[in-house]
């Protein structure tokens, strides 16, 4: 059947107001435009759907059936039209984004909160996994963007260099380290984040450019570990400079100076060509625009 939806609406009004003249007022539509729909509908359908009674209209044993069915059908629309709208409008929806502790902390944090004051309602979901993994869920649509560290090669997204990070070594108190240093002379100590994750291939690269194939003491999840290790006189930590300022104002470890110092990388927000949620979009954009 080929129905017009305004027809569902005026039969589902004549039917809760019994009256063809109410249901005009409360559509703003014409008596004779109400009548005329209800006749459409009742030729598409094939039966009677009203009985016309001295006070007004009621409807049919046909009719009790098909307005059970198109009442629900039209609150469902109208329904889900509100939602839309509230959509639209920020008032509700949900973000999935994928992050490393890193990026999390230095990077994406201060806009999630400053986001979460204007839209405190919408749901943000966050995956925390090393960049690969993190990549890889945003190529298969299930987070709407990620933020990464680089070196990052990834043609067949859009990213956005939004931070510039440096990697810095750090020891214990009681670690005895030359003043003087290269790189290499620090690769018996290391303590490293595992080898599955975006900053052990630049740290690996890096090592390689400098003659050597790091093997760490320590391969550890997450660079506030690597931090407490080398706190603890454990091991000689690289990390990005972020994760050790706290600890090197109050004192718990040092910064080793070396005279070949590792070259700056970039955090950078990536998304796939998959639409996202207005709310996604709206992140981003703040994240963006503000680098």
């Amino acid at each position: 059947m080929n129905i017009n939806y305004d027809w569902y609406k005026i039969f589902c009004c004549v039917a809760e107001h019994e009256n063809i003249t109410l249901a005009s007022e409360k559509l703003f539509i014409s008596q004779p435009a109400v009548s005329q729909s209800i006749s459409r509908l009742e030729e598409t359908v094939g039966c009677e759907l009203f009985i016309r009674t001295p006070k007004g209209v009621k409807l049919t044993s046909e009719g009790r059936v098909l307005y059970q069915y198109a009442a629900a059908g039209i609150a469902a629309f109208s329904e889900g039209e509100h939602r839309l709208t509230a959509m639209l409008r920020l008032d509700i929806g949900e973000i999935r984004i994928g992050a490393s502790d890193m990026t999390l902390e230095f990077c994406l944090l201060p806009y999630l909160e400053e986001f979460h004051k204007k839209y405190p309602n919408i749901n943000i979901a966050i995956t925390n996994n090393p960049t690969p993994q993190t990549l890889e869920l945003l190529q298969q649509g299930k987070i709407d963007f990620a933020a990464v560290s680089g070196p990052l090669s990834a043609p067949e997204l859009d990213v956005f260099p939004v931070r510039q990070i440096k990697d810095i070594f750090i020891r214990g108190d009681k670690m005895q380290i030359a003043e003087e240093n290269k790189v290499f002379d620090l690769k018996d100590h290391l303590i490293l984040l595992e080898s599955n994750t975006s900053t052990r291939h630049f740290l690996d690269n890096e090592f390689r450019k400098r003659g050597f194939a790091a093997t760490p003491k320590f391969e550890l999840a997450t660079s506030s570990q690597i931090v407490s290790f080398a706190a603890r006189n454990m091991g000689i930590g690289c990390v990005a400079a972020d994760f050790a300022q706290t600890a090197i104002t109050n004192g718990e470890v040092y910064e080793i100076k070396v005279s070949d110092p590792l070259p700056p990388r970039q955090i950078y927000v990536a998304k796939g060509t998959d639409l996202h949620s207005r709310a996604a979009d709206e992140l981003l954009n703040m994240i963006i625009c503000n680098n």
